[in-house]
C-alpha cells in the first residue's frame, strides 16, 4: 500500500539533507572552538607550572618572562630593575628584581 516513498518527495529528501549538514557544521562550529579554548588554557597552565619554581602568584607573565630572563644573565642589575619598574609603572630605580 503505501511502502514505496512514505509521502516524502524529492524536495524532501533534499530538505532532509540539507537540514543534516547544517545540524553537523553547527555542531562542529560549537565544539571545535571549545575544544581549542579549553585545551589552550590547560597547555598555558602546564607550561606555567612547568617553568623553573613553578607558578609565581601575583606577577605577570610579562614579569615572570623578566625574571627568568634576569635570572639566565640576559639582563645585568640595572636593565632589571628599569625595565621592571617600567613594567609595573613606577619610576625608575624604585623596583626591586
Amino acid at each position: 500500500m503505501y511502502w514505496h516513498d512514505h509521502g516524502v518527495s524529492g524536495w524532501g529528501w533534499f530538505t532532509m539533507t540539507a537540514s543534516m549538514i547544517v545540524f553537523w557544521v553547527l555542531v562542529i562550529a560549537v565544539v571545535v572552538p571549545l575544544f581549542r579554548t579549553f585545551s589552550h588554557n590547560r597547555a598555558a597552565d602546564s607550561a606555567r607550572s612547568a617553568a623553573p619554581g613553578g607558578p609565581r602568584t601575583g606577577w605577570s607573565m610579562p614579569e615572570q618572562i623578566h625574571a627568568e630572563r634576569y635570572a639566565r644573565g640576559e639582563i645585568d642589575d640595572e636593565e632589571c630593575q628599569r625595565r621592571l619598574a617600567t613594567l609595573r609603572g613606577m619610576p625608575p630605580g624604585s623596583a626591586k628584581p
